[in-house]
C-alpha cells in the first residue's frame, strides 16, 4: 500500500509524553536557584520545544551572556527534573497503540526533539523503546528548533523527499521547523500551546487526540 507520507516525525515532550508539568516547574525551580524572575506559567510553556540553552535566553535576558549562570541554571533544572522523572512520565493515552500500529503498517517513525541525547535516550530506556524509531535527533547534536535541520538531517537518512513527511507536534517551533523543511504539519491540541496558537501556522490538520493520527492518515493511503 502506498503511503503519502512514509516518514513520521514526532516531538517528544507535550506530544508523545505527558511532561509539560514537569517542564514548567523544574524551570520555576531553577530560576528560583539562580536568583532570577520567576516567569509565568503561559511564558513557560511558549518556550517548551526550544532547547533548554535557547529557553534560558528567552524566558532570562536579564542573565545577559552569563556562561556561568545559564549553567547553574541547566544544572539545577536537570537535577530537578531527573528527581521527577524517578517515575518517568506518561504517555499520553493511545500514543503506545498508535505508535506500533503504524510501524506494523510500515511508516518510518522519528524522533526530533528539544531535549538533549542523553534525556532523550534516558526516556527512550524508559520506555524499553531505545530500538523502537528508524532515527532520532535531538537539540544538542544538531541545530535546534524552529531550525530545520534535524528534519533535514531525518529525511537523509531515511533517503526520502520533504513532501514524503509529516512533523507531529505541540508547539509553534515545531510548526515552523516544518514549514521551513518544507514538511507537512500535524499540530496537537494537548501539549504544550493551545490549538488557535497552533492554527495561525497553517498545520494540515489539528488533532485532539493522538490516536486520531491513525484515522486521518489511513484516509491519506
Amino acid at each position: 500500500m502506498s503511503k503519502r507520507y512514509p516518514v513520521l516525525i514526532f516531538d517528544w515532550d507535550g506530544t508523545l509524553v505527558d511532561s509539560i508539568g514537569r517542564i514548567v516547574a523544574s524551570m520555576h525551580v531553577a530560576a528560583g536557584a539562580c536568583g532570577l524572575e520567576r516567569q509565568s506559567d503561559d511564558a513557560v510553556r511558549g518556550i517548551i520545544g526550544l532547547s533548554l540553552g535557547e529557553a534560558f535566553q528567552v524566558l532570562h535576558p536579564e542573565a545577559g551572556d552569563d556562561a556561568a549562570l545559564q549553567e547553574r541554571f541547566r544544572e539545577r533544572y536537570s537535577d530537578h527534573y531527573l528527581a521527577l522523572e524517578a517515575e518517568p512520565s506518561a504517555l499520553y493515552p493511545g500514543v503506545a497503540e498508535t505508535l506500533l500500529r503504524l510501524r506494523e503498517r510500515g511508516y518510518l517513525l522519528a524522533v526530533a526533539t528539544g531535549k538533549g541525547r542523553r534525556g532523550l535516550d534516558r526516556v527512550l530506556a524508559g520506555q524499553r523503546w531505545q530500538d523502537f524509531f528508524d532515527v532520532t535527533r535531538c537539540a544538542d547534536e544538531t541545530a535546534g528548533k524552529p531550525d530545520p535541520l534535524m528534519v533535514n538531517e531525518i529525511l537523509a537518512f531515511t533517503g526520502r523527499q520533504p513532501g514524503q513527511a509529516l512533523m507531529v507536534g505541540d508547539s509553534v517551533f515545531d510548526m515552523q521547523m516544518a514549514q521551513r523543511a518544507g514538511v507537512d504539519g500535524v499540530a496537537v491540541s494537548y501539549g504544550a500551546q493551545a490549538a488557535d496558537v497552533l492554527q495561525a501556522w497553517r498545520p494540515r490538520l489539528v488533532i485532539d487526540e493522538f490516536s486520531e493520527l491513525d484515522d486521518w492518515l489511513a484516509r491519506q493511503e
